[in-house]
C-alpha cells in the first residue's frame, strides 16, 4: 500500500499524507541512495537529539556508550530457544552466562527473588503481568487518563486487547495518590482481580501498601507500574514497590533506568514468576535479542554503581526546574503540603498555553522537547489539560541546578514571553553544547 488512500481507514489524514509522501519519494530511488539516506538519517537524527536539543521527554534517556559495541555484536542475530544452560540450538554456552548474568544484576538492582526480562516492551510487560494475573472477562482496576494511567492499562491497549473489563481506580487529585476509601468501595462493588497502581507520571509515591490492604480484601492482585521510575527505584530514592506490597512489578528498561528498549517483569512471589516464565518461554517470547540482554546487563552495573547518585541528582533537577519555571511565571503543577515534585517528573499546567501538544509544538521549534499528558482539573477541549517533563537524560548529561534555571528561562521565554521560538533556539542549542559526555555510567577500565 503506497498511496495516502491506502491508509486512511485507520490513519489520520496527516499522518497517512505523511507517510504516502515519504513512500513516493523512496519508490522513485535506486537502492544505493536508499542505503545512503538510511545512515544519513540516522546520522541526522543523533545530531538533532544529542547536540541540538535540550530533551526533557519523559521516556527518553541516552544510554552508556559502551552499549552500542553490545547492541552492534552478533549474539543480537543468533537465537536462543530454551533456558539458559539447555538451549535447543547449540554453541550457546558463552551468550548463556550472559542471560544468567543479566538477570543476577537485575534481581541485585531491584531487590527482588525473580525477574523476566525476556520482555520486547514495558507495554508487553503489562501484558505479561496479565496473563499471569488474569483471564479475559475479568474485571480490573487501574489509573484514569487524568491519573496518568498507561493506554496498556486501558481499552484501547493490552488490557482491552487481552478482553479485560476495566474499571477506574478512584483518585485524590489534592493530593495525587489514591483514594483509598473509594478504592475500597469500588473494589468490593467489582471484585477486580488485579489492581494497577502508577503509570506515565508519578510526582510522588503512591500509597502501595493501603492498595495491597485493599487487594487483599478483595482476593486480587497488585500491580505496579513502574515503567518512569525503574531508574529511581534501583537507585533507592523512589518508593519500593515490592517491598510495600506490590505482587508484581513491570517497567521499561529504558527512561530513568538508561538501558536499552525493552521491558521487564519483577516479583518475589514464585508461583508468579513460574507462570511469567511459561508466559516467556515456550510462549510469546521464545527467541529474544541477546545483544539487548548484554547491554541491559551494562545498564544494570550502571545502576548497581551510580544509581544512588543518579536518582538524587534527578530529583534535584526536577525539584529545581519546578521552582525556576514557577517563578517565571510558568503554571507548574503544585499540591498542597508536598510541592512540585518528589521524582523526576515536574507537570504543568497547559490551559493558558492552549493544552499540552499545542504548547509542546511551539517549545518543540525552540528545540525544547516534552510532551503532553493528562491531569486531574479543568479540561482543553481535544487536548491534554497539561505539560510532562522528565529531568532523567538531561541528568545524565551532566547538567544540574544551575542549568535548570537556565532551562526554566527558555520554557517561560516561549509559554509566558510568547517569545518566538526560533528566537529561542540558538540559545537552547548554546546551553546544549556545553554537555556532550554521559555521566553515571560505568567507562571502560582503565579510560576511567
Amino acid at each position: 500500500m503506497t498511496e495516502a488512500s491506502s491508509y486512511r481507514g485507520w490513519m489520520p489524514p496527516d499522518v497517512a499524507a505523511f507517510v504516502a509522501q515519504h513512500d513516493a519519494r523512496y519508490a522513485a530511488l535506486p537502492l544505493a541512495a536508499l542505503d545512503e539516506m538510511l545512515f544519513a538519517l540516522v546520522d541526522a537524527h543523533e545530531q538533532h537529539l544529542d547536540t541540538t536539543c535540550i530533551n526533557l521527554y519523559a521516556g527518553t534517556n541516552i544510554p552508556n556508550p559502551r552499549s552500542a559495541r553490545l547492541l552492534g555484536s552478533t549474539i543480537g542475530s543468533r537465537p536462543n530457544l530454551g533456558y539458559p544452560g539447555d538451549k535447543y540450538n547449540k554453541g550457546m554456552q558463552h551468550a548463556d552466562q550472559i542471560e544468567v548474568l543479566l538477570t543476577h544484576l537485575l534481581r541485585r538492582a531491584f531487590g527482588a527473588k525473580y525477574v523476566e526480562h525476556r520482555v520486547g516492551s514495558g507495554s508487553l510487560a503489562n501484558l505479561y503481568a496479565y496473563m499471569a494475573t488474569t483471564r479475559p472477562g475479568d474485571p480490573i482496576l487501574a489509573f484514569g487518563d487524568a491519573a496518568a494511567g498507561h493506554p496498556t492499562h486501558h481499552a484501547v491497549g493490552a488490557a482491552g486487547l487481552y478482553g479485560l473489563q476495566v474499571h477506574e481506580v478512584p483518585f485524590d487529585s489534592d493530593r495525587m495518590d489514591i483514594d483509598l476509601d473509594g478504592l475500597a468501595r469500588v473494589a468490593h462493588d467489582i471484585r477486580p482481580k488485579l489492581i494497577i497502581v502508577a503509570g506515565s507520571m508519578c510526582l510522588f509515591p503512591y500509597n502501595v501498601a493501603g492498595a495491597r490492604a485493599v487487594a487483599d480484601d478483595v482476593g486480587a492482585y497488585l500491580l505496579y507500574d513502574a515503567a518512569h521510575m525503574g531508574g529511581l527505584i534501583a537507585g533507592g530514592q523512589f518508593q519500593q514497590p515490592l517491598a510495600e506490597g506490590a505482587h508484581l512489578m513491570t517497567g521499561s528498561t529504558y527512561k530513568s533506568f538508561g538501558g536499552p528498549p525493552g521491558g521487564m517483569v519483577l516479583t518475589d512471589d514464585a508461583e508468579l514468576a513460574a507462570r511469567l516464565d511459561r508466559i516467556a518461554f515456550p510462549g510469546l517470547t521464545a527467541n529474544f535479542d541477546l545483544a539487548r540482554s548484554a547491554a541491559l546487563a551494562l545498564a544494570a552495573l550502571d545502576s548497581l554503581t551510580y544509581g544512588q547518585p543518579y536518582a538524587v541528582q534527578c530529583i534535584a533537577n526536577a525539584q529545581a526546574l519546578a521552582a525556576a519555571l514557577a517563578d517565571h511565571g510558568v503554571a507548574v503543577h503544585h499540591v498542597a503540603g508536598r510541592g512540585h515534585t518528589a521524582s523526576q517528573h515536574v507537570a504543568v499546567r497547559a490551559t493558558a498555553y492552549d493544552g499540552g501538544n499545542a504548547a509542546c509544538k511551539r517549545l518543540e521549534a525552540a528545540h525544547l522537547l516534552m510532551t503532553g499528558i493528562g491531569l486531574p482539573g479543568e479540561a482543553v477541549a481535544g487536548e491534554y489539560n497539561a505539560i510532562r517533563i522528565g529531568t532523567q537524560e538531561v541528568t545524565r548529561w551532566g547538567m544540574r541546578e544551575t542549568e535548570m534555571a537556565q532551562i526554566a528561562m527558555l520554557i517561560a521565554r516561549v509559554l509566558v514571553g510568547d517569545e518566538p521560538p526560533a528566537q529561542v533556539r540558538p540559545d537552547t542549542i548554546a546551553l546544549r553544547s556545553g554537555f556532550q559526555k554521559v555521566q553515571f555510567v560505568r567507562v571502560e577500565p582503565g579510560h576511567e
